[in-house]
């Protein structure tokens, strides 16, 4: 029996590209004129262009302070400034940042209302390392934690499940949650690193204690560890807390091609955490979901892998299994801490 292919949502515009962070800077324009070249060479007739928009000062503020947008906003009036060594702005980069983060509303937006059944936001700048009032990382905005506040206040839903696979802790994400049941995030990240949070004992505070698990790995980790967590962890996990929407931080710098990280990752384990996270989906939530582009730094393997998680937003695939090839991953203590809250 044939299986209807998803309807897929694809966010991309011109204007990503021209936040210019310098020659040498990593989070370079290039970036997704790689993932424009193959795009283009994989089109489908389920695939769905859903044009970017510019978030509001009141959207980005369910996440960041006023006066964090005002200290953006100001930098369109400048040549160059940089909120740190890491985060250098150009004067288009405010209009790109709010289109970045206006391009995953509006995706989210059409798969609440059904007219696409999943989608991939391909922006940038990333976002989730943006801290409430501060750029960081590569990040001004924090795209995916503005959208799980836009899917609670402006759709009502009750439980958003955020998962960060990008090889960095999303430090902006757990800290925009942390005292907030109605979201649990989910990190998968090298530890110790970059930005120096994420460890398996961050579990969130008061009413949000035990909405926030860290899967901290060390550097070396490949396809096998990397599925068996998922598996073993990430799915039950998901599963018992019956999201209403899926929301997938999708960075790509934990493939072994990458220059800034020391991971293992292939483009195929990368799909198949993209299988895990969509069969969840499909079961719990009408298959309701969004990655966004965070971070990958080598063209190749993120080009590769982003094509990887496209394939199996088709959902052709879903039903076949996936296994930790490779060994799995040392996570006891992640494992007692899940058990403890979650009774997996």
């Amino acid at each position: 029996m044939a299986v209807e292919a998803m309807r897929t949502g694809i966010v991309t515009d011109d204007r990503f590209l021209a936040h210019e962070t310098g020659a040498g800077h990593p989070e370079r324009p290039d970036r997704l004129r790689a993932i424009g070249r193959m795009l283009a060479g994989s089109v489908g007739p389920n695939r769905i262009v859903v044009p970017a928009r510019a978030a509001t000062v009141g959207e980005l503020s369910r996440v960041h302070l006023p006066e964090h947008v005002e200290r953006v906003a100001a930098t369109a009036r400048l040549p160059r400034f940089a909120f740190d060594a890491d985060t250098p702005v150009s004067a288009q980069s405010f209009e790109a940042a709010r289109l970045a983060a206006g391009g995953v509303l509006a995706l989210t937006d059409e798969v609440v209302a059904g007219r696409i059944d999943n989608g991939f936001a391909f922006v940038r700048p990333p976002g989730h390392h943006a801290e409430r009032d501060r750029a960081m990382g590569f990040c001004l905005f924090n795209n995916v934690a503005i959208a799980a506040a836009h899917l609670r206040a402006a759709h009502g839903l009750e439980r958003v499940l955020v998962v960060d696979w990008d090889v960095h802790h999303g430090n902006g994400t757990q800290h925009a949650f942390y005292r907030d049941p109605s979201v649990l995030f989910i990190s998968s990240h090298q530890y110790p690193f970059y930005p120096g949070t994420g460890a398996a004992t961050e579990v969130g505070s008061g009413e949000g204690e035990g909405f926030t698990l860290n899967l901290p790995f060390p550097a070396g980790y490949g396809d096998g560890q990397y599925v068996a967590a998922f598996l073993e962890i990430v799915e039950p996990v998901a599963r018992r807390f019956a999201p209403q929407f899926i929301l997938v931080s999708a960075g790509f710098d934990a493939h072994r091609r990458d220059p800034l990280a020391g991971m293992e990752v292939s483009e195929a384990g990368f799909g198949a955490l993209a299988r895990i996270l969509l069969r969840t989906a499909r079961d719990v939530c009408s298959g309701r979901l969004v990655a966004v582009l965070e971070g990958g730094y080598d063209l190749e393997g993120l080009a590769r892998s982003a094509g990887a998680v496209l394939s199996e937003m088709a959902g052709g695939s879903l039903d076949e299994p996936v296994s930790p090839a490779g060994g799995g991953a040392d996570v006891r203590l992640p494992i007692d801490i899940a058990r403890h809250y979650w009774g997996i």
